[in-house]
């Protein structure tokens, strides 16, 4: 076996890297895969946002006959470790056939690229943008992922803790069914709040309408983390480049703003799953696949709610109840049957409960690891 570092430029290892997980995958029909675009965009450094404020390291591992058998990126977040204070590496796009000796050898690797830059821990998966999901699936292996959230195999658990991982985070993935009873107190109480405190809710018929929002949008997130609390400010770049994603096939009926007059104070992001359209073309939006995911919005019956933020002075005076009842009648009221809850924090147990309690279903759970160099 061989270990290569990737070159942007060398076509033969870019496909090899791209390429592994279709034959890892090929029997397993929950898989969806990057898209392609999104992916080689990450490998070069003069396409991506990322590398204005970060480094990152590509490995390919091949056998013998040339081919692939594994593949790890490890990055350095110059903005995330100055904001956070820490000299945290990250991994993330771990790939690899059911072989320690393989994923030891990518780590090793990795390890020694974030030493030499002085950094003194590693976390992961995490990914290049706040978009990218996080973490190793480690429940729920018989559902498709929600759009953009990790799938993977269920020994990439052992092949990560055989490498000095241990756990750093959980977070829970949870089903919302249309014919979901939501509780009438819940709704009679965001009456009362919005009432009492003067907010309303911003919602959005246009995506020139969203564009709008998108300056207040990211002085909102930015207002709302802390250092320490492993999240990073974004820059106008960064949303740009988050936004043109999204706005692919957002539908601005399902992204609500909470403000307090004319300052928003909370939102909450919900977009049509378009997974399947992503399997069926692949991964490649060339030469038709993009029609394929500009339609399915119009087809999907899966809802993804992956992304609620509220101001910290504003989540003790009810404005959650607020999120709460908009998100659940983003569901009820429109067209969806499913809606999948991305990515909640186990930490966050009075979400949990809440949400426990209104009847949803944690049914998927993905997991961070973390170790000392």
């Amino acid at each position: 076996m061989n270990l290569i570092h990737i070159d942007p430029t060398d076509r033969h290892r870019v496909r090899q890297f791209l390429d592994l997980p279709f034959r890892l995958y090929v029997d397993t029909p929950q898989w969806v895969p990057p898209l392609e675009m999104e992916l080689r965009a990450a490998l070069n450094p003069h396409r991506h946002p990322f590398y204005r404020h970060g480094e990152a390291l590509f490995l390919l591992a091949i056998d013998d006959h040339d081919r692939p058998v594994g593949r790890l990126a490890v990055l350095d977040n110059h903005a995330y470790n100055d904001f956070n204070r820490e000299k945290t590496a990250f991994f993330c796009q771990l790939e690899c056939v059911d072989d320690h000796k393989v994923s030891a050898a990518l780590f090793e690797a990795g390890f020694g690229w974030a030493r030499s830059r002085g950094l003194t821990r590693i976390t992961g998966p995490k990914g290049f943008t706040a978009l990218d999901g996080m973490g190793l699936l480690v429940k729920g292996f018989e559902h498709r992922p929600a759009l953009g959230q990790p799938y993977n195999h269920a020994y990439y658990h052992d092949l990560v803790a055989s490498s000095g991982f241990e756990t750093a985070r959980e977070v829970v993935s949870g089903y919302i069914s249309r014919n979901l009873q939501f509780p009438e107190k819940i709704q009679r109480a965001a009456a009362l709040v919005q009432k009492r405190y003067g907010l309303h809710v911003k919602r959005f018929t246009t995506k020139r309408e969203m564009l709008g929002m998108l300056p207040a949008l990211l002085k909102l997130y930015n207002d709302s983390i802390v250092p320490g609390d492993g999240n990073v400010p974004m820059s106008a770049r960064d949303l740009k480049s988050m936004s043109d994603q999204l706005l692919l096939f957002a539908d601005p009926r399902l992204v609500k703003i909470l403000m307090k007059g004319e300052q928003p104070i909370g939102f909450l992001l919900a977009y049509p799953d378009i997974s399947a359209a992503i399997q069926r073309c692949h991964g490649k939006l060339l030469p038709f696949g993009w029609l394929g995911i500009l339609l399915e919005p119009r087809c999907t019956d899966w809802l993804n709610i992956n992304g609620a933020a509220i101001l910290s002075e504003y989540r003790g005076l009810g404005g959650t109840a607020v999120l709460f009842n908009e998100m659940f009648q983003s569901v009820i009221k429109s067209r969806y049957r499913h809606a999948e809850v991305v990515q909640i924090g186990l930490e966050n147990e009075r979400m949990q409960n809440e949400l426990k309690t209104l009847g949803i279903d944690f049914y998927k759970m993905h997991r961070t690891y973390r170790r000392e160099l």
